[in-house]
């Protein structure tokens, strides 16, 4: 009843309209006619304001002056990479039918170039996403996803400059890259307490979307803490600020122009926005750049536990009032926690000062804490409260940021294979045996000479060239300065072990 209602409004704003229309045109024949009989017609008083709009009319703000002052911390990034066969996916090897539903086509910007199943290296292709420069000295903040396998980057500014960029470090459990200009006194942008947004707070993005030019849009904050890309480390904000392919790597400010996330992805079903955006919060993606920069690696603290979210059935059994928290289900020997004095059963309630929710969220502030920090931590053992002291460790197999390799690193053996080290919770995971010494691969490139000779994710190497592997940082060395491009590798795989050969001089 309201739409046949607003219909017929509708219809009758037309009616008048097409009225006013037949006296405007009865009004000018007869200038006309007095015209022609010589009479002179009355000049036109048009009233002109070229006042720029008020930023506050009528209870309708303008967000001009935010623009004006954020918009050239933004930048447009432009890369060029080897282009590989199009597998659909984003950081942490996620479909993108996921986000954009069974029929999604790849916009041209991102649409990677598959030349057939046989040929290993098809033809340079560009992407375009966005970037924040966070300091006058050229350092810039973007995803992961945007400069992932970039061979060249382009950075540009809103006046016109260009630069050369250079990947600092990348964290793709995070989706979160840091990219370097040489440069001073660049326009940075400040950053909020992104744990002290609200749901409902206006707010704008800004990005290069479809690689159009810089673009700006609002929203607000629509939910807090998602997690929904498959990530290691997710806290999303969820916006309805419209968000597209391009704006990745892009900025999301509060109306006073304060940076408070970083625009990463969007839910779609058609491949365009739908309002339902997200953005790295700026807390967890400042605490990843600093981590690359300082230190060129990404230091996540480890507790040793297994844990589990909180159901009401589960508090209830645990005497707990509300379901949150996160419920210890194993202690591993000799960790942080098993030294502190946690308990399976025990219900961690608060980390650090701050309280825990979830145990998702329980890892999100575990990684975060610097190893070596002694941390204050609650837990409810037999419905009361007990305050335990524990000293985090540095997450195993967990240590180096990967940074971009150069080009002339193609001749490394064992091109495209990703390493780590092995800890309890994946020797668990895989059913790797105790007796089993070696570095775990982590990924390894589908267009790789090393994927091809058979080597997966989750196979053990054991030896390279007959020289023994102990872990992944040995891996690497052993990788480093070949002495051939043939190596002869030897894996542990599903409960056996065999030797491969690995012919770099095959790669196209």
């Amino acid at each position: 009843m309201k739409t046949s209602s607003h219909n017929q409004s509708i219809w009758k704003r037309t009616a008048v309209l097409g009225s006013v229309c037949v006296l405007s045109a009865s009004l000018v024949a007869f200038t006309a006619a007095k015209e022609a009989a010589g009479t002179k017609a009355e000049p036109l008083h048009i009233q002109v304001s070229d006042a720029p709009l008020s930023t506050a009319a009528k209870g309708f703000p303008s967000f001009s002056p935010i623009v004006k002052a954020v918009a050239p911390s933004v930048v447009k990034i432009s890369v060029s990479s080897e282009a590989k066969v199009s597998q659909m996916e984003m950081p942490g090897g996620m479909d993108l039918r996921r986000f954009f539903g069974p029929g999604f086509q790849m916009p041209d910007e991102f649409q990677q170039q598959q030349r057939g199943q046989h040929q290993r290296h098809a033809p340079r292709e560009q992407g375009v996403g966005s970037g924040i420069i966070v300091t006058k000295d050229g350092y810039i903040l973007t995803n992961n996803h945007v400069v992932d396998n970039a061979s060249t980057i382009k950075v540009s500014l809103t006046d016109g400059r260009e630069f050369n960029g250079k990947v600092v470090g990348r964290d793709p459990k995070t989706d979160v890259a840091v990219v370097k200009v040489e440069a001073k006194d660049l326009p940075a942008m400040a950053f909020a307490d992104s744990d002290k947004i609200e749901v409902g707070d206006m707010v704008l993005a800004i990005g290069h979307p479809f690689g159009i030019g810089q673009t700006v849009t609002s929203g607000i904050v629509s939910a807090k803490g998602r997690a929904t890309m498959g990530l290691d480390y997710e806290d999303f904000i969820q916006t309805d600020a419209a968000i597209n392919p391009g704006n990745s790597g892009g900025a999301l400010v509060d109306v006073e122009g304060r940076l408070i996330g970083m625009n990463t992805a969007i839910l779609s079903r058609s491949g365009g926005n739908q309002g339902v955006g997200f953005a790295v919060p700026t807390n967890l993606a400042r605490w990843v750049m600093e981590s690359i920069v300082n230190t060129g690696r990404v230091e996540r603290g480890f507790l040793g536990v297994n844990i589990q979210d909180l159901t009401p059935q589960l508090a209830q059994q645990f005497k707990m009032d509300q379901s949150k928290g996160a419920l210890v289900s194993g202690v591993s020997p000799d960790s942080p926690a098993d030294k502190a004095g946690v308990k399976s059963g025990d219900v961690i309630t608060e980390f650090n000062g701050k309280p825990v929710s979830d145990s998702r969220h329980l890892k999100l502030q575990v990684g975060s804490t610097a190893p070596g920090a002694a941390v204050p931590m609650n837990v409810l053992r037999d419905g009361k409260t007990m305050t335990l002291s524990v000293t985090v460790k540095e997450l195993p197999g967990d240590k180096v940021a990967s940074a971009t390799p150069a080009a002339d690193k193609a001749d490394d053996a064992l091109h495209g294979v990703g390493v780590s080290d092995l800890d309890k919770a994946t020797r668990d995971q895989l059913k790797v045996p105790s007796n089993i010494k070696g570095a775990l691969v982590s990924s390894v490139e589908e267009d790789s000479v090393a994927y091809d000779a058979g080597l997966r994710e989750g196979d053990v190497i054991l030896e390279i060239n007959r020289q023994p592997v102990k872990d992944a940082e040995q891996a690497t060395a052993l990788c480093a300065k070949p002495e051939s491009k043939v190596s002869l590798v030897k894996i542990w795989s599903h409960g056996g072990t065999r030797f491969i050969v690995i012919d770099e001089s095959k790669a196209g």
